[in-house]
């Protein structure tokens, strides 16, 4: 009869659920029982587990499991530095966000949709009253059929907006 998992895992100086998991992957062998055999367990862990490549840092056995623990690996995939350094250019993007929101910087953009809106339907009524506000002038000045030159107008400027119409505002990028 053996120690328990905890036991063991307090003798290596790693977590119980890292004990769990060499004992599910077979790196260590339990007793029949379900116990630990310390000895026998510290030799089979050494044999079965890799060691760390060249070049890199030894990391302290609480460390290493608690990377397997969080499903990362200490030789490859996303390690907690990598994770963490990610969370924090997260968290500084969005307090920059806050901060511009704060300053007034940024607008809604739904709201900015509205304003433009507003603004072209605005310009174009201006532009469809023009023709009548200056058609009699114009024509008194040139010499000519003041209803000629009114119906002139009017259909060059309703030609312009409807190509000016076809432009679409953007304002995501």
């Amino acid at each position: 009869m053996g120690i328990s998992l905890r036991a063991y895992a307090r003798h290596r100086g790693v977590s119980d659920t890292a004990v769990r998991k060499a004992v599910l992957a077979g790196r260590i062998t339990p007793e029949p029982d379900g116990t630990i055999n310390a000895e026998r367990a510290d030799a089979e862990w050494t044999q079965n587990t890799e060691a760390p490549k060249v070049g890199t840092r030894q990391k302290a056995p609480q460390v290493q499991s608690d990377l397997v623990e969080r499903g990362t690996s200490p030789s490859g995939g996303t390690s907690l530095l990598q994770a963490r350094t990610v969370n924090e250019v997260v968290k500084a993007q969005a307090n920059k966000v806050r901060l511009a929101r704060l300053k007034g910087e940024l607008v809604d953009r739904s709201q900015a949709l509205a304003h433009v809106f507003k603004l072209a339907r605005a310009e174009r009524d201006a532009w469809l009253n023009w023709p009548g506000r200056v058609s009699s002038e114009l024509a008194a000045r040139l010499g000519v059929d003041p209803h000629e030159l009114h119906v002139a107008l009017e259909t060059a400027v309703r030609e312009q907006l409807q190509e000016l119409g076809e432009v679409a505002p953007r304002v995501d990028g």
